[in-house]
């Protein structure tokens, strides 16, 4: 395909695949949709993949899902049908959890097909054991909801009575829900259209042809970024603060192998599934859960490259089955998005250490919504509401600071308007903004985090906050920067009954009650006493960083709102050296490994694979409590003072571990 032609088509497939979007967003009907925009639309090859995906609107980091499987289980396909899926294990992954409906249609030119649309939202409930469906303490699928197979939702251009009635009786809130899937339906009438006008334009051979030539030439680009990165070994791992079952954390590993611009991705030495939602269902392949970090990296340092699955053909990946990372049915995986989360941090990490100007620090590292649940009427309705999907803040940057409140590894997710989070739900909010000292500090500072409180008006309401995470663990720093702060929530800030929380799963509140979210700061990059004073200066004036902070963490004296350089140079002077190289991951993770290191953990996990899975869960808890049997909730007492005689705690965790390889 000549040149201008394959660039016009590739304008043309995203527009198309943006128009879907907007479509969805605006005849929406919850606040995930019309709000938070989560959600994704794109067109589909005849290879099961995406050809066309948009670029500035819905989740941005599944374009490496695969459409196949699901297309497969509905082999009998006619012109205005519509498939329907939520299952994670029979859509092999296109689902991730219950609430995301993904939908199907098939495009026919002259009675064969030539291209499918694509399009899921995030239902606010789908039924299951709580309010909107996800809770971290599932312990199945079964618990999670409606579990829906790749079949039929619209059969010729009629909806499937049978179906709806099914699926209007199984959720909380049907007629909020079937707002949505009309709206994927005319999402998906949209893409319709715009294939037979580019079809019209360009002929039905050349369309056929740019689906493929598209792929290529995004696999050529991406190539060439992945070349900046020498051939050899990186090696990264991360946690989860712990699986709600126990106190301990749970580990992921990556080794990330580089030869020629190809890249494969290795999980081995990952923690086995848990008993709990953070399960992820890949299948043990290449997945947008392990890839989604990759489509930044690249778009990055390539804005041209065309939003396509040809980004990864260079990219092969392996889990182990019954990992975390690839959970085997009845797995919960309800809340798989923190576990994502950590394997964007980890590829970062390795990324760093081939090339220190390619990725940023960790950014926040949490995308939790914020959902209030109101009570029971005496018809059995319950008003769910999503007040606010809380990020944190970007991670820093050679040369850039990192965006404050905003965090790009779920990129264009937006925040509800306090109008419409106050129309739609019994709480009156008290304070939206940017969290004080959270960002990182570094040459480049570390995006800010959130912090949010709201009064709740009613009362026998439930607060679920999902996929809180990094309360154990902070958002690192690289070559010199620091951890940003943890997560925190706080119920009755500054009142009478103030309380610290942990985790929240379900929090039963009455009215009065104020609940305070602060999520992470992103990490910083490069030596913070070397940062530009007046940048300092400016942080604190925004209130972004504290004058105390700027003389702890920056070596910056402000006095009478101005730099006193005289003070700022003696500060900086009397500070020892600081090491610049590599990654500051925080002392609570260093108190940990000083007990848990690598080498301990991947012999722990090489003994609990060898067992039946049913048993590795509570075999590696009695190991894991023979070594730290008072393990504290995350966000609670510190690990450096549970863990101040390491070397008596590693001896037990041996002790343990010789125990359970007997046995």
């Amino acid at each position: 395909m000549d040149k201008v032609t394959l660039e016009i088509l590739g304008r043309q497939v995203t527009a198309a695949a943006e128009g879907m979007g907007f479509t969805l967003q605006r005849t929406g009907r919850t606040l995930y949709v019309k709000e938070a925009s989560d959600f994704g639309t794109a067109l589909v090859g005849l290879d099961g993949r995406f050809f066309g995906y948009p670029r500035t609107i819905g989740v941005s980091h599944f374009l490496d899902l695969d459409c196949g499987p699901t297309l497969r289980a509905v082999p009998d396909l006619e012109d205005g049908d519509v498939i329907i899926t939520n299952h994670p294990f029979l859509s092999e992954g296109l689902s991730t959890h219950l609430p995301d409906l993904n939908l199907i249609r098939p495009y026919f030119h002259e009675g064969r097909i030539v291209a499918y649309g694509w399009c899921f939202i995030h239902s606010a409930d789908i039924g299951g054991r709580v309010p909107s469906s996800i809770s971290p303490s599932n312990t199945d699928l079964f618990q999670e909801g409606l579990m829906i197979p790749p079949m039929k939702l619209v059969r010729r251009g009629e909806m499937n009575p049978d179906f709806l009635t099914l699926y209007r009786s199984n959720v909380r809130t049907p007629d909020q829900n079937m707002g949505d899937v009309r709206a994927q339906l005319a999402a998906l009438h949209v893409g319709r259209l715009s294939v037979a006008e580019m079809i019209a334009q360009h002929g039905v051979d050349v369309f056929l042809e740019a689906q493929e030539a598209l792929q290529d030439y995004a696999d050529q680009k991406a190539r060439a970024v992945f070349a900046r990165i020498p051939d050899g070994e990186y090696h990264a791992w991360d946690y989860l603060d712990d699986d709600m079952v126990s106190t301990f954390p749970v580990r992921i590993r990556l080794t990330l192998r580089v030869n020629s611009g190809r890249f494969a991705l290795d999980f081995s030495g990952t923690d086995p599934q848990v008993a709990t939602a953070y399960n992820i269902p890949t299948l043990g392949r290449r997945h947008a859960w392990f890839t989604a970090r990759l489509i930044g990296c690249v778009a990055t340092h390539d804005p041209s490259i065309p939003m396509n699955a040809g980004v990864y053909r260079a990219v092969t990946a392996f889990a182990p089955a019954g990992s975390v990372v690839n959970a085997e049915p009845p797995a919960a995986v309800g809340v798989r998005q923190p576990t994502g989360r950590r394997i964007f941090d980890m590829m970062t990490a390795a990324l760093l250490q081939g090339d220190r100007t390619l990725m940023a620090a960790a950014s926040g590292g949490v995308s939790t919504p914020v959902v209030l649940a109101e009570e029971e009427t005496a018809q059995g309705d319950r008003n769910v509401v999503v007040l606010e999907p809380m990020i944190g803040g970007m991670g820093a940057r050679e040369g850039h600071d990192g965006v404050d409140g905003r965090d790009s590894g779920t990129s264009n997710l937006a925040n509800n308007p306090i109008e419409s989070i106050e129309a739609a739900a019994p709480v009156l909010v008290l304070h939206y903004g940017l969290r004080e000292d959270s960002g990182g500090p570094g040459r480049w500072r570390g995006g800010a985090g959130l912090a949010f409180t709201f009064k709740v008006l009613r009362d026998g309401c439930t607060v679920l906050a999902r996929g809180m995470e990094r309360c154990r663990f902070p958002p690192w720093g690289a070559f010199g920067g620091r951890p940003g702060l943890p997560f925190r929530v706080i119920l009755n800030h500054g009142l009478p009954g103030e309380q610290v929380i942990g985790k929240i799963d379900q929090l039963s509140v009455e009215a009065g009650d104020t609940v305070t979210i602060l999520t992470p700061g992103a990490g910083g990059f490069g030596d913070p006493f070397v940062r530009d004073p007046e940048a300092v200066l400016r942080d604190v004036i925004l209130r972004v960083v504290s004058a105390e902070s700027a003389a702890r963490d920056y070596g910056v004296v402000i006095r009478e709102g101005a730099v006193d350089a005289e003070a700022t140079e003696a500060l900086r002077a009397a500070r020892p050296p600081r090491d610049t190289a590599g990654i500051d991951y925080g002392e609570e993770r260093e108190a940990y490994e000083a007990v848990f290191d690598d080498d301990a953990m991947a012999r722990l996990n090489a003994a609990l694979f060898a067992l039946p899975r049913r048993q590795r869960g509570r075999a590696r808890l009695r190991v894991m409590q023979a070594a730290v049997p008072d393990m504290p909730q995350a966000g609670h007492r510190p690990l450096v003072e549970v863990l101040a005689d390491s070397g008596a705690a590693r001896l037990r965790f041996e002790d343990a571990l010789a125990a359970l390889v007997r046995a």
